[in-house]
């Protein structure tokens, strides 16, 4: 390693994250949208050392694109789950994903909590209380309380019988 880019790559941790950006726009001949000071730091050293000691060698480049033909790659999209589609245009749909843990829709669970006896309904679109739909119990017990708690502590449906 040559003194010069010795003394470049000792001074690029000192420099500011704009700096650095310029830098980076100068040495890969491209904008970056990185702002992340080290990230930056450790891009620019390794260009200005593989401009300086020449890069990969060919056997190296080979066998990267040997390893990248070879790759198994996703050839199909990922299963998602169906999106309910609202018939009312003014209610919000809540995807939910049915929790084996909750008891059937149409259930009502009731709670007292600081002197004011809460309940919701369990519904098949999610939980319903004070006539808004929550996805889940603990949102549904958030709202209730006013407080972060796991909805199913909360309204006593962990383990035994319900």
């Amino acid at each position: 390693m040559t003194r010069k880019l010795a003394r470049e790559l000792a001074a690029l941790p000192q420099m500011t994250v704009r700096q650095l950006v310029d830098r980076y726009e100068v040495v890969f001949g491209e904008p970056t949208g990185g702002r992340n000071k080290d990230w930056l730091v450790k891009r620019i050293a390794w260009r200005l050392q593989a401009e300086a000691e020449g890069g990969l060698s060919e056997r190296a480049r080979e066998r990267a694109a040997e390893l990248a033909r070879d790759a198994d790659l996703r050839t199909t999209a990922p299963k998602s789950h169906p999106v309910p589609v609202s018939q009312n245009p003014e209610e919000p749909v809540v995807p939910v994903l049915k929790d084996p843990r909750l008891p059937p829709p149409g259930t009502v669970l009731t709670r007292t909590c600081k002197g004011t006896e809460i309940r919701v309904t369990v519904r098949a679109n999610g939980i319903e209380y004070a006539g808004t739909i929550y996805p889940s119990l603990s949102a549904a017990a958030k709202a209730a309380s006013g407080s972060h708690v796991n909805g199913f502590v909360f309204f006593k449906l962990t383990g035994g019988s319900r």
